[in-house]
C-alpha cells in the first residue's frame, strides 16, 4: 500500500531557477542515492508513483551518471518511454522502439543516439595522467564501452555494477585513440574531495569536472551537465522549464535541480546542491522521490 503524501520541506527557489509552475509535466530522476540506495533495489511506492505520474501524461526521464545500458533495467522496470540521459549529459538516447524490444530476445535494447558529446581523445590522456597522479584509478567509458587498466582489483566488481563486462588495458592512455564520453576517477573520499577542487582548475574550459558519488571523480566534455541534458528534453517536448521537476542527490545533479521550477534534492546532498533546491525529499530508505512525485505532480489542484 502506498503511503501519504511526503512532508518535505520547502526552500526558497535559487535566483537562477525558473518561476515554479504547475500542472508539472516533465519529472527528471537521478538513480543512484535518489531512486535506489546500495542495495540498489527500486521499492513499491516508487514503481506506482512513477507509473501514475505517466498515466496523466507526464514526461519522465532518468537522468543518470550511469552507462545506457547500465540504467535500463532501472528504466525498464519503472516502465519509463521518454528519453534516457546517461553520462551526466553527455550521451541522451531515445526510448527503444517497442518493436524492436519485442524481437530482441537478450539483454535489453537501447533507443537511437539522439545526442552524443564526447571530450577530445588529448585531453582525455591529459586526465588519465592526472588522476594517476592523485592516487585515483581512472575508468574509461565510450558509448557501451567500459574500460579498465588491465590490473585494476575491482574489474569484476565494476563489471558487474554496470552490467556489462569491462575491457581492460594494460596502458589506459594510450587506449584513448579517439573521443571518449567519459572519465570516471576512483578512489577514497578523502582523496576524490582533495582533487575536485584541483581537477576544476587544472582543466577549467578543457573538460567539465564533478562528483557523482564520494568515491567518484568524473570528467566530461566543456559543458556537459544533465541541467544542459534536461533543457534539450523539455525544449524538444515543448515543456517550459518552470513546469519540470528534477530529483538528486549529489554534485553532479546541481545544474538539473537549479535549471527547472521544481528542483528537489535529497536530505544526504551537499549543503551547495540543497542551497540552490526549491525542496529538500524524504530520505531513500523513505522513497522521499516516490512522495515528492505524489505531493507536487499527483495531488494537483
Amino acid at each position: 500500500m502506498r503511503g501519504s503524501p511526503a512532508t518535505s520541506r520547502p526552500l526558497p527557489a535559487s535566483p537562477a531557477s525558473p518561476a515554479a509552475l504547475l500542472p508539472i509535466r516533465l519529472v527528471a530522476l537521478d538513480i543512484d542515492g535518489t531512486l535506489v540506495g546500495d542495495d540498489a533495489v527500486l521499492g513499491e511506492r516508487t514503481r506506482w508513483a512513477v507509473r501514475d505520474a505517466m498515466a496523466m501524461g507526464v514526461l519522465v526521464v532518468v537522468a543518470t551518471g550511469r552507462m545506457p545500458s547500465s540504467a535500463m533495467s532501472f528504466v525498464d522496470a519503472l516502465g519509463i518511454r521518454g528519453p534516457l540521459i546517461a553520462y551526466q549529459g553527455a550521451l541522451i538516447r531515445a526510448s527503444p522502439d517497442p518493436l524492436h524490444a519485442r524481437r530482441r530476445r537478450t539483454g535489453l535494447p537501447l533507443g537511437r543516439i539522439i545526442s552524443h558529446t564526447p571530450m577530445p581523445a588529448v585531453v582525455a590522456r591529459d586526465i588519465v595522467r592526472w588522476v594517476r597522479a592523485y592516487d585515483l584509478d581512472p575508468h574509461l567509458n565510450h558509448l557501451e564501452r567500459f574500460i579498465l587498466r588491465a590490473d585494476d582489483p575491482g574489474a569484476d566488481d565494476y563489471s558487474r555494477f554496470n552490467g556489462v563486462d569491462a575491457e581492460l588495458a594494460p596502458d589506459l592512455a594510450g587506449a584513448i585513440t579517439h573521443p571518449i564520453t567519459k572519465i570516471l576517477a576512483a578512489g577514497e573520499p578523502e582523496d576524490v574531495a582533495r582533487a575536485f577542487g584541483l581537477a576544476r582548475e587544472a582543466f577549467a574550459g578543457r573538460a567539465t569536472v564533478t562528483v557523482s558519488h564520494p568515491r567518484f571523480l568524473e570528467f566530461l566534455a566543456p559543458g556537459v551537465s544533465k541541467g544542459q541534458a534536461v533543457r534539450r528534453v523539455a525544449r524538444s517536448h515543448g515543456i517550459p522549464l518552470g513546469q519540470a521537476m528534477a530529483v538528486g542527490d549529489q554534485y553532479n545533479d546541481l545544474e538539473m535541480i537549479a535549471a527547472v521550477g521544481h528542483g528537489v534534492a535529497m536530505p544526504t546532498a551537499p549543503a551547495v546542491v540543497q542551497a540552490v533546491a526549491r525542496y529538500i525529499a524524504p530520505s531513500v530508505e523513505e522513497e522521499g522521490a516516490a512522495q515528492m512525485i505524489e505531493r507536487l505532480v499527483l495531488a494537483r489542484p
